[in-house]
């Protein structure tokens, strides 16, 4: 017997979705019958993630969208309402880092991360509000943190900088919008699978650095986070609100090494 799906008829919009992480969670989505608009600044990787979202029976839509540039955030929120017939589910995923000594930080990267990471995370959510609310049928938002919003790394102090600012972004828009019915939680990654992982861990020394501070002995796949998205999207959840759901391993739990399983 088929599971029922948990998101049919439902409209969502993921932001930094045409790869990694925001992919993973715009066709977990779309596997429990939610249709998706796939936004992001890459417009060839995003048109290709659509065409696979489509090739796997998802309905899936694009629009070009710079997160911390209010007039495209407006523009995506119009076009998933014209395209889709309006919006149930946002998942604020699209960020970006730029590592530098701290002393050595440029106040021009700084303020880039920011704009994208907490300023485009603010916009994205406060629009798809407005239009939760103007629908008048609730909704859930789903920011994306990391550990790194609790943790630190000097060398990249604007992500720690930002990941803080969501979390607390995250809980202060679960009051705000609790009386409209729509709930508002965080997912914080660990080491995740990814192209930005793979920039950092370039060689098998660095990836056990990762591995002996994961309980777990492995990295995450972006599919991990994007069933959590899902649960988090859907009636499952449907008494959690001003949440950050870590998901990354036992790493936050962890306050020493642990021995890292031998490479084949």
């Amino acid at each position: 017997m088929q599971r029922a799906q948990r998101l049919a008829d439902k409209i969502a919009i993921v932001t930094g979705a045409a790869k990694g992480i925001g992919l993973a969670v715009a066709q977990a989505l779309g596997n429990e019958g939610a249709a998706v608009m796939v936004s992001d600044v890459d417009d060839s990787a995003a048109q290709s993630a659509v065409n696979s979202l489509k090739q796997q029976g998802i309905r899936a839509e694009y629009t070009h969208c710079d997160v911390s540039k209010k007039d495209q955030v407006q523009q995506l929120i119009q076009q998933t309402v014209q395209q889709l017939g309006g919006i149930d589910i946002l998942v604020a995923n699209a960020g970006i880092v730029k590592a530098s000594p701290f002393l050595e930080m440029s106040e021009q990267d700084f303020d880039a991360v920011l704009a994208v990471n907490l300023k485009g995370v603010f916009l994205t959510c406060q629009a798809a509000a407005q239009q939760m609310v103007t629908q008048g049928r609730g909704g859930a938002i789903i920011t994306m943190s990391s550990v790194n919003g609790v943790m630190a790394i000097p060398s990249i102090a604007g992500y720690n900088a930002s990941k803080g600012g969501v979390d607390n972004l995250t809980r202060c828009m679960a009051l705000a919008l609790a009386p409209h019915n729509i709930r508002v939680n965080a997912i914080g990654p660990g080491s995740i699978n990814t192209e930005v992982l793979a920039s950092v861990v370039s060689d098998q020394a660095a990836m056990a650095r990762v591995l002996s501070r994961t309980p777990l002995g492995r990295v995450g796949e972006p599919s991990e986070i994007g069933s959590v998205a899902a649960f988090l999207a859907s009636q499952d959840a449907s008494y959690m609100t001003g949440q950050i759901v870590y998901v990354d391993g036992g790493r936050m739990a962890l306050n020493y090494t642990v021995p890292v399983p031998q490479q084949q």
